[in-house]
């Protein structure tokens, strides 16, 4: 099904993303992958639920990958949301936007939804969504501003970055913590090796 790597630089995957955390966390797993940042409409659909938006644009990513690498190699599209009274946070627009969405989640719990999907051939493609609750603590208005100095907020969704400095505005949470980060290893993980593909530690392992 999959292309047989000749050497141990040779990508198992595609990654149909241009996220550096993503793919911070699937070298960090050991994985082996080539990047592509395929161009997706993004744009929500009249009465379209978070869980049906990600999920629909994960495929549509992973799809447009496998397309773009040839359709040789297997292709993982993601994408993340803040959620917050059911309505999708994306990134702000400008410093207003972002005020506005760290003042409206200070005290709050929301929710991070990321659907992930692997195409491993013309019209197959596996497709979750995992969610994550996240509770901020109360955050006073110079917090905001200064968080806005650094200028973690301006490309992210719900204005707010997990693993950086925005770690500190964040209480606790229930669930994964990387699908707070962009994608949920564990799910990913899963999914990855239910067809077949392993880091590269282990897959040397069962070769050798």
């Amino acid at each position: 099904m999959f292309a047989t790597p000749t050497a141990k630089t040779d990508p198992f995957f595609i990654l149909a993303s241009g996220s550096p955390r993503r793919r911070e966390l699937l070298s960090g797993a050991g994985y082996i992958f080539s990047c592509v940042s395929p161009a997706v409409d993004e744009s929500c659909r009249p009465g379209e639920l978070p869980g049906a938006y990600v999920q629909r644009l994960a495929a549509a990513k992973s799809a447009a990958g496998y397309e773009a690498g040839g359709r040789i190699l297997p292709s993982l599209g993601a994408d993340t949301v803040v959620v917050l009274d059911g309505r999708i946070l994306g990134k702000p627009r400008d410093h207003d936007d972002a005020v506005a969405m760290l003042s409206a989640l200070s005290g709050r719990v929301h929710q991070v939804l990321t659907g992930i999907a692997l195409t491993v051939g013309i019209g197959s493609t596996a497709v979750d969504c995992v969610t994550t609750s996240v509770q901020f603590r109360f955050l006073t208005t110079a917090e905001i501003e200064a968080y806005w100095l650094t200028g973690e907020p301006r490309d992210k969704a719900g204005a707010y970055g997990i693993q950086g400095q925005g770690g500190s505005l964040v209480a606790q949470t229930d669930g994964s913590y990387t699908n707070v980060v962009g994608l949920p290893m564990m799910e990913t993980a899963m999914m990855l090796a239910s067809y077949g593909i392993f880091p590269s530690a282990s897959l040397m392992g069962m070769l050798f």
